[in-house]
């Protein structure tokens, strides 16, 4: 056979942000080896006729680190047309991490990217078969995935590993701070793709505590992404505070000649408009000659939560009190008139922060003891009994237990103001945070979203610039060198989408993960076929393969496949 597999008559959108051309592809042992008029046997030929065919997405923000262990397929990035995935973004991660401190991270995880500790613990069990960064990349590569991986080496498990406790207490050491830079530097050399921390106010331990990486002074920060930076390639991902911001990362990236991404510039941060001065702020420092790349999201960032774990709230002093408590400490706090008046002004649409009118804006999204009221907004149901919004989402709270849960737009619902993000050429489309968060949202469907919704749809971009911001522009950002185009050589990482009916369904609530635990997923829309490394992974919406029978992922060691 010439090929393996032959795509027939689709329109070929190859990643680049050129025009899509009608012609074939031809694929033979996991590589594009023609491209447009395609003759010759294959063993299989699909036909495109109708369809986009491009490359395959790459999400640069996943935080697959602990699930791609026990779900390698790894639900539900393929669905949407991801190919290739970068775990380890926000400074997390689960290596490296000694024995005695497996619980801790896992609790953590639960804390601040909303895991399950209950699915961690049942999918990664106690006795894991790593330890070091290099011993994890090996496990990830050992047990096969259904799309390509690659991995940061994120600040606060490092931390972690050589300062013990320490490390959410205290800055570290000279000696604490090699230490440090000796496993970056062997990280890189197993094939870390960069490096990753967090300062983020909301990023908070089990225990109440800051995260690790909150704590570290700036010069831990210079020599960590130094170390990343002597190989000559790396990238470094941060989560901002404003501690940590244009004036850091700008230092970092002169000093290293490294390129810094940024989490994240997102439509009402701090008020209408306030995006536009950070888009001017990143215009200078590109004009300088720096690579330093904000991340935008394509949907509203959204959150259904329930008051026993108030994630974002927890940005605001109110709150820290709730984080030092248990279950019915939290309800003692709920019920208190003085917290609820001080929680109703901190929150009044007229306030000054991203919470802002969150209880007119929320939705019910459970109720056990009154399903009638599920997916209504809860101002109208407030109104309907004569009552405060604010009041009656805490008192459903305390009396279902924590059973109830609602679910609000945070920022990013501004469409004008969303389009202006992703209209900026210095920007960069990511924050599925796909792995994260699994009870509270879900973004992993941002790419069929961003082509359905805002570009057929809204007609906020071409086609093939919107596939181009999906493929080859993040692909470039982390240094992937051999993903993100459709061209002869390289490896055959395909999407074939009908441009008509692409996007995304409304969110569902499953019970799929370990343990029984629950999580949001979106079905994908007009996705017809992804193929990984010449391999149909996914067909009209159902699996192909089986990590039984071996998957065809590829770990990205400093960005390319061995």
């Amino acid at each position: 056979m010439d090929y393996d597999l032959r795509i027939d008559g689709g329109t070929i959108v190859d990643g680049s942000g050129n025009e899509g051309f009608r012609g074939d592809l031809g694929i033979k042992n996991g590589r594009v080896t023609a491209l447009g008029a395609v003759k010759g046997e294959a063993g299989r030929t699909i036909d495109a006729g109708g369809l986009i065919v491009c490359p395959g997405f790459v999400d640069i923000h996943t935080h697959y680190d602990a699930q791609i262990l026990w779900d390698q397929m790894p639900t539900i990035s393929p669905w949407h047309g991801v190919t290739t995935a970068v775990m380890g973004n926000c400074g997390f991660g689960v290596a490296p991490m000694r024995p005695g401190d497996r619980k801790d991270i896992m609790k953590t995880l639960e804390k601040v990217e909303g895991m399950s500790y209950e699915a961690l613990e049942a999918g990664l069990g106690l006795d894991w078969p790593f330890e070091s960064f290099p011993e994890y990349l090996n496990t990830v590569e050992g047990g096969g995935t259904a799309i390509n991986m690659a991995a940061f080496i994120g600040h606060t498990p490092l931390r972690i590993y050589v300062m013990g406790d320490d490390a959410m207490e205290r800055e570290a050491t000279a000696r604490e701070v090699a230490a440090m830079a000796a496993i970056v530097r062997d990280a890189m050399a197993a094939g870390a793709i960069g490096f990753s921390t967090s300062r983020a106010v909301t990023h908070n331990a089990f225990d109440g505590r800051p995260i690790p990486s909150r704590l570290a002074a700036f010069s831990e920060i210079d020599a960590l992404v130094g170390a990343m930076a002597e190989p000559g390639r790396g990238i470094m991902q941060c989560t901002i505070d404003k501690s940590f911001f244009h004036d850091e990362m700008s230092e970092l990236a002169r000093r290293h000649k490294v390129p810094v991404t940024w989490t994240a510039l997102l439509a009402g941060m701090a008020g209408p408009g306030s995006h536009r001065k950070h888009l001017a702020r990143t215009a200078e420092e590109r004009a300088e000659g720096l690579h330093i790349v904000p991340q935008v999201a394509c949907r509203p960032i959204m959150f259904d939560f329930d008051f026993g774990e108030p994630f974002p709230f927890e940005m605001r002093p109110l709150f820290k009190e709730t984080m030092q408590t248990d279950r019915n400490g939290k309800k003692a706090i709920y019920a208190d008139d003085a917290f609820r008046q001080n929680f109703r002004a901190d929150t009044d649409p007229s306030a000054k922060n991203t919470l802002a009118g969150w209880a007119q804006r929320a939705v019910i999204s459970m109720a056990p003891m009154d399903r009638s009221l599920e997916e209504r907004s809860l101002a109208e149901v407030a109104a309907e009994q004569g009552r405060d919004p604010l009041d009656l989402a805490l008192d459903m709270s305390i009396d279902s237990d924590f059973g109830a849960r609602f679910r609000i737009p945070l920022v990013n619902h501004d469409q004008t103001e969303v389009r202006e993000l992703l209209d900026d050429e210095n920007t960069i489309v990511a924050l599925s945070d796909a792995g994260a968060h699994a009870s509270q949202l879900c973004d992993a469907c941002y790419s069929t979203h961003l082509l359905g919704h805002w570009s057929r749809d809204e007609g906020a971009m071409p086609l093939e610039k919107a596939v181009h911001m999906l493929t080859q522009k993040p692909a470039e950002l982390m240094g992937i060198t051999d993903r993100g185009l459709l061209a002869r050589g390289r490896p055959a990482d395909v999407v074939l989408f009908d441009p008509e009916s692409v996007g995304a369904t409304g969110l569902q609530r499953v019970y799929d993960q370990p343990a029984g635990q629950d999580r949001l997923v979106a079905q994908a829309k007009g996705i017809q076929a992804v193929i990984v490394n010449g391999t149909v992974i996914r067909e009209d919406n159902a699996d192909t393969v089986n990590p039984a029978d071996g998957l065809p992922g590829q770990m990205l060691r400093g960005g390319k496949a061995a």
